[in-house]
């Protein structure tokens, strides 16, 4: 970074709120594609999409084009006042993108937001106020959503007292199961066999199924590691809701929209289709917008000025989502995502392990795009040290995820061969740096 460049964030950063973590001082001047450029012109290869947001990649020119084109028409047409012409377009294309059983939307802005949408709607539907979340979920940072939270204390400390009736049970950790230190556990029935006693136990002592509105968790958890549900999970969890009267939230914040190699990740459990689905991140290619989706018989419940907002469903935000699914469709992104997956899979586990002393145990785990490397018995930061490594001697951004020393990676859908090679490659030397570092 250029001396005036650093002069004017030091000069800045100050102003700026303390509980914001940046992690470096780097300023951003433009990107494009798979790389963000400083404003010294270097050009930095881009493992986190702004944290799993421009799935088509930077500054994409059909989304460019689009958003462009809408802002010079109408930039705010509130939805309390008028219908406008992009969400309704887009309700239509996402009618045949959700499970069939859902038709009905809500727009709004953030993550955080369609999370509280799903759970107000939830204890409107039921007339029940009880929700149920799992450890290392994470879904937002606003009042309501921060209880629902667990990924890390530092999400909720010191904001208390946080929304009631929110109970935790375990998330069904296949690499962090008890049972690997006395049997395997590959298949991760153990776990998924240990979360559902947990949950029954749950209702008998201390959230009854008269009480309890709804099951909220993420496909993979994020925030919390990157850790998929193992295989049956869905399919177990579905038929305990069923048999209970519970509603079942996919909250699809991150692992939506092709992340995982499906338009959603639910779709990796087949025959299983939530009560609610919640989406944002990337539905709109960096725009702000978020939704959540359920049935016409669950919406039709609230009465008319329960839900809305200020900037719900932005018609330039409507637009640019209009515009990546254009995207999807053109490009093939999912089949990218796909065939990418398992060649950035394949190069991990090849490359990756070799660098690592004995006592350091990997795993390497994900769905598509949605990667997650966690080294067990590393010593305390030493993914941040690798991300450290990334940046300033790789030129490469790469973010950490959960308490354990992990790290994720989740690059653009639209990432080429040739870039995951270079990733992978950059990667290695950012690990090899931090474990010579360890001596």
């Amino acid at each position: 970074m250029t001396k005036q460049a650093n002069e004017f964030v030091t000069e800045c950063k100050s102003s700026l709120a303390r509980g914001v973590a940046v992690a470096s001082d780097l300023l951003v001047d433009r990107a494009v594609g798979c790389y963000v450029y400083m404003t010294d012109g270097q050009a930095y290869l881009d493992l986190a999409s702004g944290i799993g947001v421009t799935s088509t990649g930077h500054c994409h020119p059909t989304v460019v084009k689009a958003v462009q084109e809408q802002a010079a028409k109408i930039s705010h047409a509130q939805v309390n006042m008028f219908y406008h012409q992009p969400m309704l377009q887009l309700v239509q294309r996402l009618r045949s993108k959700v499970p069939p059983s859902l038709d009905t939307f809500f727009f709004w802005n953030s993550g955080s937001e369609a999370v509280e949408a799903a759970v107000k709607l939830a204890r409107q539907a039921t007339n029940k106020q009880n929700i149920i979340v799992f450890s290392g979920g994470h879904h937002g940072r606003t009042i309501g959503a921060m209880a629902l939270t667990s990924s890390k204390s530092i999400f909720s400390a010191g904001f208390g007292p946080l929304m009631s009736g929110v109970h935790t049970v375990d998330f069904p950790y296949e690499f962090r199961c008890p049972a690997k230190d006395h049997a395997p556990c590959h298949t991760g029935q153990h776990c998924v066999d240990e979360t559902l006693r947990q949950l029954e136990l749950l209702l008998q002592q201390r959230t009854a199924p008269e009480e309890t509105a709804a099951i909220l968790l993420e496909p993979v958890l994020g925030e919390g590691g990157y850790v998929p549900a193992p295989p049956g999970f869905f399919q177990a969890l579905r038929t305990f809701c069923d048999r209970h009267n519970i509603l079942m939230i996919v909250d699809e914040v991150q692992t939506g929209f092709g992340r995982t190699g499906k338009m959603f990740a639910i779709e990796h459990w087949p025959g299983v289709e939530p009560d609610i689905l919640v989406m944002a991140k990337g539905i709109a290619s960096g725009y702000p917008l978020s939704a959540i989706v359920s049935r016409k018989a669950l919406m039709d419940q609230q009465p008319p000025g329960s839900m809305g907002g200020t900037y719900a469903g932005n018609a330039v935000a409507c637009a640019a989502a209009l515009a990546t699914l254009d995207v999807f469709e053109e490009e093939r992104l999912l089949e990218n995502v796909n065939q990418r997956s398992e060649q950035m899979f394949k190069e991990l586990r090849e490359k990756i392990p070799p660098l690592l002393p004995e006592s350091i145990q990997l795993d390497i785990r994900g769905l598509g795009l949605m990667i997650g490397l966690e080294f067990r018995n590393a010593p305390t930061g030493f993914a941040t040290r690798i991300t450290k490594e990334a940046r300033e001697q790789h030129h490469m951004i790469i973010i950490t995820a959960s308490v354990y020393e992990t790290l994720r990676m989740i690059p653009p859908l639209i990432i080429s061969e040739s870039e995951v090679t270079d990733a992978i490659n950059r990667l290695a030397e950012s690990i090899r740096a931090a474990v010579q570092a360890m001596v």
